[in-house]
């Protein structure tokens, strides 16, 4: 027999940790891995809004594809589109022509993207929050509106200035208007002429809770803790629309702001419809319990892309979170290795063992096998847990480097806005 070629199509949680358990368990020549996504680097959203607050140096939040996978190919595109009876997929690299990549077995690790709807000045005036560039523009931008509202005069400009509306009451954005209100009131003494009281931050939910994950009664504590801090918490409320900054709430109230975070939920890469792969009426790639493609023995899938059974709760399918799509990356490795290898599949079945959310420096909630764990308790576990799971011994160590560093040192409050305008100057100097 041959070397079997494995595509690894995607690059996050599931790809990486797929193509390790490849690389790691293999016997000699037994299969090579080729990894395909848009990026050279695979980033630990968790860590997502201490690198945006600061708390963390942004590189220390991604991990190199190819440093870290030394003995897998890794190409820097989009694929495009899968033809699994041809068993090919079609590559869109960043420069240059598409081309069509070859395979024995293949990965479906696409993830997810951003849920938008069609809410009139969304995709003009919004960012999202799911990547690291995400989260240095979000940085920029709160300190760049802080320093605006330091140098004008005009009151309706400095209170559009100053606030902040975040969409969506789960994990990332919860997480993130935690993270950013603690860094921006700690900021304001900087400021001269902004005080903290200065500042508005809104959440906006549509559904009457938030923190799910956590359950109803740290939910509500929640709540209670972002009210205590000034955040206003607007459930059951939607965003209607935000043309030119103008925040239109379906409770009726209207504001100007200049800074909209999008985290209301994600689904399923579209690109795996982009194919002959099976999907269910929610876009994800149907999966078998031991992850191979329903109805397909040389195809596999698993994280967010995926509707994989969840063993531990019949009827019922596995919920998109990065617990889940590491362990089943892991099983996904192995099961690929023992198909080859003629030996019976092992079925993914775990039981979920709870959630923890940070709610800025110092402050969290937490349910671990049943437990309720709030302030800086979990706070510390979210941290704990978190540092365990990122990818490499290297990240690690300069994970909790940084941590040791911001106990004797103040947060840094500089923003790099021009990052995103790098050209400014030297245009100016030629016009």
């Amino acid at each position: 027999m041959g070397i079997t070629h494995v595509v690894v199509a995607g690059g996050g949680y599931v790809g990486l940790y797929t193509a390790l358990g490849l690389q790691r368990h293999r016997h000699q020549d037994e299969v090579r891995v080729t990894v395909i996504d848009p990026r050279p680097t695979m980033t630990y959203q968790p860590f997502l809004p201490e690198a945006a607050a600061g708390s963390l140096e942004p590189r220390h939040v991604v991990v190199s594809l190819r440093r870290t996978l030394p003995g897998c190919t890794v190409i820097t595109g989009r694929v495009t589109s899968i033809d699994h009876a041809g068993r090919r997929v079609r590559v869109a690299p960043s420069e240059g022509d598409p081309y069509d990549v070859g395979y024995d077995q293949l990965v479906v690790a696409f993830g997810s993207v951003a849920r938008t709807l069609p809410i009139p000045g969304l995709a003009e005036q919004a960012t999202g929050f799911k990547q690291i560039e995400e989260a240095i523009t979000l940085r920029n931008k709160v300190l760049e509106r802080l320093d605006a509202a330091a140098s004008v005069e005009e009151p309706a400009v400095r209170a559009r200035a100053l606030t902040f509306v975040f969409v969506g009451g789960g994990y990332a954005g919860v997480e993130a208007l935690a993270e950013i209100e603690d860094m921006a009131r700690f900021a304001t003494r900087y400021y001269k002429g902004v005080e903290e009281h200065d500042l508005r931050f809104v959440l906006v939910e549509a559904s009457d809770h938030i923190l799910p994950e956590v359950g109803p009664t740290l939910g509500r504590y929640t709540v209670d803790e972002l009210t205590k801090r000034g955040i206003e918490v607007k459930l059951k409320t939607l965003l209607k629309s935000c043309v030119d900054g103008h925040v239109v709430l379906s409770d009726g109230e209207e504001f100007g702001a200049d800074t909209i975070v999008w985290t209301a939920g994600v689904k399923a890469n579209p690109v795996v419809g982009n194919g002959d792969l099976p999907l269910d009426e929610k876009g994800r790639v149907k999966a078998l319990a031991n992850l191979r493609i329903d109805g397909l023995d040389d195809a596999w899938t698993a994280g967010d892309n995926a509707a994989v059974p969840d063993l531990t709760n019949p009827g019922q399918f596995c919920t998109p979170n990065a617990q889940h799509a590491v362990r089943q990356a892991r099983l996904l490795a192995a099961n690929i290795l023992r198909s080859l290898r003629g030996e019976e599949l092992v079925d993914y079945r775990h039981k979920y063992i709870g959630s923890l959310a940070s709610l800025g420096l110092y402050k969290g909630v937490a349910q671990v096998y049943g437990i309720k764990v709030k302030g800086f308790p979990a706070w510390f576990m979210h941290r704990t847990y978190h540092m365990s799971r990122m990818p490499t011994f290297n990240k690690k160590v300069r994970v909790v480097l940084d941590w040791t560093l911001a106990l004797f040192f103040r947060r840094d409050i500089v923003s790099l806005g021009a990052l995103q305008r790098p050209r400014e100057d030297f245009d100016r100097a030629n016009s």
